[in-house]
């Protein structure tokens, strides 16, 4: 279990491996990038930038990774029962971020911590916004424990996205351009083949 001390509003690293990686035919989480699984990249990016990290949906235990694992409560559900089971858990906020995001850097994520302090007080999820569609990176996000009822309730009802879970007014958005190739290039995620391919691309020239 990952310990916090005194701290209630300290922020819990998650990282989501629990996707079975349907689409792509290989698991994701395995993948080699700047000589590390993509798991072990994922743990330890965020453990450089909170206090605690755990594995949510699998055992990283079997990449060889030594981290902690919380297995998913409420299984089925994709990302928004990982995130539901770490918020009912731990009872705090937590950085939620996929595992196939190869090229996701400190920088990204110390922006939406600096980010997270300047919300509303009725936000409950803070993340990034692309400004051309409003899709909202909803797994490079911060999520609050005053959320879960909220989640869990919509979960029962069937919704599992978490962008209609969590509408615009419960929402701090950074924004960021597309078109711009350092700001997108940490969200860029594996999901096809053609997504691994051009992901080793973007490795050789990075």
């Amino acid at each position: 279990m990952a310990t916090f001390g005194d701290n209630p509003d300290a922020v819990l690293g998650v990282v989501l491996a629990g996707g079975k990686s349907v689409r792509l035919g290989r698991d994701k989480a395995a993948e080699i990038f700047s000589g590390q699984n993509l798991l072990g990249r994922t743990v330890g990016l965020l453990s450089r930038v909170v206090p605690g990290v755990v594995v949510s949906g699998r055992d990283p235990s079997v990449l060889g990774i030594d981290a902690p694992w919380l297995p998913d409560a409420v299984s089925g559900k994709g990302p928004a029962g990982g995130i539901l089971t770490a918020l009912e858990t731990y009872g705090r906020p937590i950085l939620a971020v996929s595992c196939d995001l190869p090229f996701l850097d400190e920088h990204t994520l110390v922006r939406l911590l600096e980010a997270r302090n300047r919300r509303r007080p009725e936000v409950l999820l803070t993340t990034y916004r692309r400004t051309d569609s409003g899709y909202i990176e909803s797994l490079v996000a911060i999520y609050e424990p005053a959320g879960a009822p909220l989640l869990r309730r919509a979960i029962e009802a069937g919704v599992n996205r978490l962008f209609s879970v969590f509408t615009e007014n419960l929402r701090h958005h950074l924004d960021y351009d597309p078109d711009d190739t350092l700001a997108a290039k940490p969200f860029f995620n594996i999901n096809f083949p053609r997504d691994l391919v051009r992901a080793r691309e973007m490795e050789w020239v990075s």
